[in-house]
């Protein structure tokens, strides 16, 4: 893969899906599990696009997702890459940095109200 300088000094990545790296994806997976374990959350999905990566989580699988933990780099540097939604869109914590965005989430409990 290679990058090419467009003229304006900056060097761009080529534009394509974003996923989470491995350390990411294990922080949000070891949440995940400990949640399933206390029986608060039973089901994911990740949705990947070209300029935002999504974990879903349901409390149950038919319903809409009470959690959207979602990376967005091209925020990194002015509100930061990660964000944690509710169930009605609010941003419940942002940040440059996963784990303390995720301790949002990890309280003892969250009650959903709607």
């Amino acid at each position: 893969m290679s990058f090419q300088d467009q003229g304006t000094g900056f060097i761009t990545a080529p534009k394509g899906p974003v996923f989470f790296e491995r350390r990411e994806l294990e922080l949000i997976l070891r949440l995940y599990g400990r949640k399933v374990a206390s029986g608060d959350w039973r089901d994911y999905g990740i949705d990947s696009l070209t300029d935002v990566v999504v974990f879903n989580i349901f409390r149950r699988s038919g319903e809409a997702p009470v959690y959207r933990i979602e990376k967005r780099p091209s925020l990194a540097r002015k509100q930061g890459a990660f964000a944690v939604f509710n169930q009605n869109g609010m941003v419940l914590k942002r940040g440059r940095e996963l784990e303390p965005v995720l301790s949002v989430l990890d309280k003892t409990k969250l009650d959903v109200i709607g």
